[in-house]
């Protein structure tokens, strides 16, 4: 069975297809050439399944969505008390390039670009080079995405060549001894930091390494701290969005980041990393179908993390029992979407063929809108297949029974697959 997941993913897409406001960011050159058609979803989970949709093979420079992981390294690298020597951690309630400070003179926090500057100042140490820094950050990134990846040379000249505001920033933090080199480097440094080349399966991994504590999820390498990467998230609830970041908490309620090349990345700690790719942006610097994608994708997968209802699925699949005929997957839990996917996930690899295949929800006390959307259209897809389907529900859990065909699921009474195989799992 093929899962639905990256089918699912793109019907996200096309619902935000039409929305054709907002403008690409102009004030670089390379990013004003950006095409404003382009559109990308991608989804990581904390046990390091990848699934996509759209122009996901397209590369874009990472820009502010850096600033957290950045943030997240000086944390790393050199702890709390002294990165919150150089920047603070509230909201600014200003526009992300402002020219001010708080009032001892520090950036008030590390996603608004004069804190983001002096956290760069930060990596490898203060007396290190440009290169040596950015070899640092380049080794990071790379990692945290688990593949090589690159600066784009021709977005950091665009953006060198139109600095003017943040070599401001820069000169203003040496004045106050927040940063110690030169302006200029501090800029080249930064810009070096913007300008890395991703994908949105890329950001979708590095969002899931903080969402599962500091572990690439599909390498397995441990990069961070768990107690980094809380603190980086609540950051990224209060600061990521800019001066949109209220409205965000509120609709979408997930800590997230974006960035003017038109990326745009969500974690949901503890379960997974999301991200959207659409170059034109809104007032607030942020991508105008992102944002619509992620709305959608919060209301209808539970994403939001002040919902009620917001159980998380574990260990969704209880047992499978099988003889050559017949197959049932017992599950057990709610069923959000991390469970549906990870049962997805599982049938993928079982050997189903022209198997009649039985779901037992029998000891599911709930499943949410797109757990129960997940699972029915994992079943059609067996039946498609060749399979035989049907769910034991004796306490009728599953309320809705259609398949997006417009058939129904067959009920069937536990008795009917009453199997005497050997249970397959611990």
């Amino acid at each position: 069975m093929k899962t639905p997941i990256p089918y699912y993913l793109g019907q996200i897409l096309e619902s935000v297809r039409d929305e054709d406001g907002g403008e690409v960011a102009e004030y670089i050159p390379e990013l004003a050439n950006a095409d404003p058609d382009k559109l990308a979803v991608a989804l990581c989970s904390s046990t390091g399944h990848v699934y996509s949709a759209g122009d996901a093979e397209h590369e874009f420079s990472i820009q502010s969505i850096s600033k957290p992981f950045v943030y997240a390294l000086a944390l790393q690298e050199l702890g709390l008390d002294a990165v919150r020597d150089v920047v603070g951690m509230e909201p600014s309630g200003e526009a992300f390039n402002e020219l001010s400070l708080g009032r001892d003179y520090r950036p008030v926090n590390p996603l608004i670009n004069a804190g983001a500057i002096a956290v760069n100042q930060l990596i490898n140490g203060v007396d290190s080079s440009v290169e040596d820094r950015n070899a640092r950050l380049n080794e990071y990134f790379s990692r945290l995405a688990g593949r090589d990846l690159s600066v784009d040379a021709g977005v950091a000249d665009s953006e060198l060549n139109h600095a003017d505001r943040n070599l401001s920033l820069a000169h203003m933090l040496r004045n106050y001894d927040i940063i110690k080199d030169d302006a200029h480097d501090a800029v080249l440094s930064y810009t070096h930091q913007c300008a890395i080349r991703v994908d949105v399966r890329d950001l979708a991994v590095m969002s899931a390494t903080l969402a599962n504590g500091g572990r690439q999820p599909v390498t397995g390498d441990k990069i961070l701290d768990a107690d980094v990467c809380r603190l980086t998230l609540a950051v990224m609830s209060s600061c990521g969005m800019y001066d949109g970041a209220g409205r965000w908490m509120a609709e979408v309620g997930i800590p997230a980041k974006s960035g003017v090349a038109g990326g745009l990345l969500g974690t949901l700690p503890g379960q997974l990393g999301v991200a959207t790719f659409s170059p034109r942006l809104n007032e607030s610097g942020n991508s105008v179908r992102g944002v619509e994608a992620f709305k959608l994708l919060s209301s209808d997968m539970g994403l939001h993390l002040m919902s009620t209802d917001n159980r998380v699925g574990t260990h969704p699949i209880r047992s499978k029992e099988e003889d050559e005929d017949h197959a049932v997957i017992h599950l057990q839990g709610h069923i959000n979407f991390s469970a549906a996917e990870a049962i997805l996930y599982e049938l993928q690899g079982y050997d189903l063929d022209a198997c009649r295949v039985a779901l037992d929800i029998s000891q599911v006390p709930s499943l949410n809108r797109v757990g129960r959307r997940m699972l029915k259209e994992g079943l059609r897809r067996l039946r498609e297949g060749g399979n035989e389907i049907a769910v034991i529900d004796p306490d009728g859990t599953l309320t809705d029974r259609e398949l997006s065909d417009g058939t129904v699921v067959p009920l069937a009474d536990a008795e009917d697959y009453h199997i005497n195989g050997e249970d397959v799992r611990d």
